[in-house]
């Protein structure tokens, strides 16, 4: 056991996060921990982490277990470099491999300037230093909160790869399904102060779920059917003098105040949008560059009245300067936007439109309209808030008391208040939880209107989108279907580009210059296989220890931080081993042309 947390209760105001639940983290434990914005999942990982303190119960954790987070809101020195800040709780003894890897994974997360001010570092540029921050640091226990947001798809990849990798214990809260399906092996659902442990990824999850509230229910419906015959009973009068009516009626009361299964409530969205007229929004040949770097080039499209678009590429490519200019936010350079008249456009924007944070929810939403009209009927602002699980008290609070997620739930039914008949998304994802996504997609689906979304969520673009926009090098490529199939083809793409170049270096004329050792790698080349080996050795003869030390546990966990540590090593090392026999074989093949 890793870590374990007992009898914990934590309230914030008026609102009862945590009651009396309990959590055990064993080694090999991914956990994946999920419920609607304002629970309290990010609060539950802090105090699992020691960040703040429970108002009841235990923390256990062994002080040989190491532990590594990255919070969702991370602080940072501003005067710090990106390398220094990353590597600020390596060790000594370890800094010089460390930078290497470290390195290494900065460039993965497209952090290519190591000596870049943390200062000068955008939102999304800030997590992703965070991350690796917290992923090289030798950990027992990863506690992560929104890890793939602000990453690309490919880091996402590469993150998701690295995590089924890890042999400790990880707990993490995140929206990315298929982070859950494919990396998770444990599910903890917090609601209402409660958690629901599923030791499964998430469509067994759902499964399980499932059938633990139709058991419930089941339960529900059998105790209201006895209720209802002994009510009749002791209505048509009992015979209270005989023991067994005594009994009887204790039963009774019993069973009468037994409370009813709780179930979270869930968004509703009804699909709210005005007339839309034929022509909508035509881009001709625009282009546009920021800082003389051309975003994006002589680009065209006329969008259909059934288009469902995704856009992808890497971070800064121009997914948010595309989506712009279709929502004429932003004027192009050169070419034309034309928007048709009938058009009422709903942008969700990355940034999120600027809240008052001293302003009423309520207030909020009202100020925008009374009421909407939706194919369900006509609500109230007041209703619809209801809807999006804003209920009466949660109305009056200011904006500022509110949840990232809460906020981000709330600045999406403002955008839908508005009717908009075409929908553009940039990042819809981010901070929703994964119920709330759920329902999103399902309105998204029949939303009457084209809808264009920027998204990094493989799970959303796979269900929804029928064509990609991949911006590249300041160019827009199309490809029909959905991200899969976009993956797909972009992956044979660079896997013929790759053949041709390797085809190229084999091809290539005596006279150019030669592959070649520098005199540091001929150095590693010919140490590598003992150091490979010597790291073995200790980690053999840890293992063999630890069958060894018996009831002294203290000296067990040493042993296993130890075994840990080793491993990560030869892993490294493994990899550089695979680099530098790739190497030679390229050179000797150049040395037998």
């Amino acid at each position: 056991m890793l870590l374990s947390a007992e009898h914990i209760s934590i309230n914030f105001g008026d609102r009862n996060l945590l009651d009396d639940v309990n959590f055990y983290l064993n080694v090999g434990d991914k956990v994946g921990v999920i419920g609607i914005n304002g629970t309290g999942k990010s609060t539950f990982l802090k105090v699992l982490s020691g960040v703040i303190e429970p108002d009841a119960g235990k923390i256990t954790r062994d002080p040989n277990v190491q532990l590594s987070m990255l919070s969702q809101n991370p602080v940072m020195d501003d005067d710090t470099s990106v390398l220094e800040h990353v590597l600020s709780q390596s060790p000594k003894e370890f800094r010089e491999l460390d930078e290497y890897e470290a390195k290494s994974m900065l460039t993965k997360l497209d952090l290519a300037d190591f000596q870049q001010k943390i200062g000068t570092l955008s939102g999304g540029q800030r997590k992703r230093v965070a991350l690796a921050a917290a992923l090289i640091h030798p950990a027992d226990v990863l506690i992560l909160d929104e890890p793939t947001n602000h990453l690309d798809a490919e880091m996402t990849l590469w993150l998701e790869d690295r995590l089924r990798r890890f042999k400790g214990g990880i707990v993490m809260v995140t929206h990315d399904r298929y982070f859950l399906e494919r990396v998770v092996n444990h599910i903890t659902e917090l609601s209402r102060g409660k958690l629901y442990h599923y030791e499964a990824n998430y469509s067994r999850f759902l499964e399980l779920k499932s059938e633990r509230e139709e058991m419930a229910q089941a339960s529900e419906r059998k105790r209201q059917s006895i209720l209802r015959v002994e009510r009749e009973w002791i209505m048509h009068g009992c015979r209270a003098r005989s023991t067994k009516s005594k009994d009887r009626i204790e039963r009774y009361y019993t069973l009468k105040d037994q409370s009813a299964p709780e179930t979270d409530d869930n968004v509703q969205i009804s699909a709210a949008s005005s007339r839309l007229g034929k022509k909508l929004i035509s881009l001709d040949h625009v282009s546009k560059s920021f800082d003389n770097k051309t975003i994006i080039r002589d680009f065209s499209y006329r969008l259909l009245h059934d288009d469902r678009i995704g856009i992808v590429g890497n971070n800064g490519a121009g997914k948010s300067t595309l989506l712009h200019m279709f929502a004429g936010e932003l004027t192009p350079d050169s070419g034309e936007i034309e928007v048709g008249s009938t058009v009422r456009i709903g942008h969700f924007s990355q940034e999120g439109r600027e809240l008052d944070l001293n302003m009423r929810v309520y207030d909020f939403i009202h100020q925008i309209g009374e009421e909407i009209r939706t194919d369900e009927g006509t609500f109230s602002a007041k209703s619809m808030m209801e809807r999006f699980l804003f209920p009466p008290e949660l109305q009056s609070v200011q904006i500022g008391r509110l949840s990232g997620g809460e906020r981000r739930r709330l600045y999406l039914l403002s955008v839908l208040m508005n009717a908009p008949n075409v929908l553009l998304l940039d990042e819809p994802t981010n901070d929703l939880d994964v119920m709330t996504l759920s329902i999103l997609e399902d309105y998204l689906d029949s939303f009457p209107g084209p809808i264009i979304t920027v998204s990094h969520d493989r799970f959303m673009l796979d269900k929804l989108a029928e064509q990609i926009f991949e911006v590249r090098d300041g160019d827009v490529y199309r490809t029909v279907g959905n991200w899969s199939v976009w993956y797909h083809q972009r992956k044979q793409a660079e896997d013929c580009i790759r053949k041709e170049k390797t085809k190229f270096v084999s091809e290539r004329p005596r006279g150019e210059k030669k592959l070649k050792f520098s005199f540091k790698e001929q150095r590693e080349y010919e140490t590598i296989d003992a150091e490979l080996a010597a790291l073995e050795e200790k980690k053999t003869a840890c293992i063999v220890e630890q069958n060894l030390c018996g009831s002294d546990y203290v000296r067990l966990q040493e042993l296993q931080a130890t075994e840990q540590e080793l491993e990560t090593q030869i892993e490294q090392k493994t990899e550089r081993w695979f680099y530098l026999q790739d190497l030679k074989e390229q050179i000797d093949a150049q040395n037998t042309m």
